[in-house]
């Protein structure tokens, strides 16, 4: 999957739920699952290590989500969030473009501290 990250934004205060899918990103990882028979599965979000900047963004599919995982429900879409990385992706949002220049998944993070030059890597 294509992820781009976000411009910093000053860090907001922890929510109940750590991060927000949009309608556009629902709508597409529904259309992904469906496409693919994957019903029932559910998106991993979490971090990676690597980039030049030293982490970037887990966005996978899985069927179950592992027994450490905090799990979230958007209009049916189930996320996998490993408790670890919720600090670091406290009120994000994922948002999915389909533009000119290209489409994928968006992440707008509040808790990057400064990104790479070509976009695909942060750190927090």
């Amino acid at each position: 999957m294509d992820v781009q990250t976000a411009t910093p934004a000053p860090t907001a205060a922890p929510s109940a739920t750590p991060l927000q899918l949009t309608p556009g990103a629902v709508m597409q990882i529904k259309r992904m699952l469906s496409e693919n028979d994957m019903e029932g599965y559910g998106l991993r979000f979490g971090l990676q290590g690597g980039g030049c900047s030293g982490y970037s963004y887990q966005l996978e599919f899985e069927e179950a989500p592992q027994p450490e995982d905090e799990v979230y429900t958007f209009d049916g879409v189930k996320v996998f969030l490993n408790p670890l990385h919720r600090a670091y992706l406290e009120n994000s949002v994922v948002d999915y473009r389909d533009e000119l220049i290209g489409a994928g998944f968006h992440v707008e993070n509040p808790n990057v501290k400064r990104t790479c030059g070509c976009g695909t890597s942060f750190d927090v």
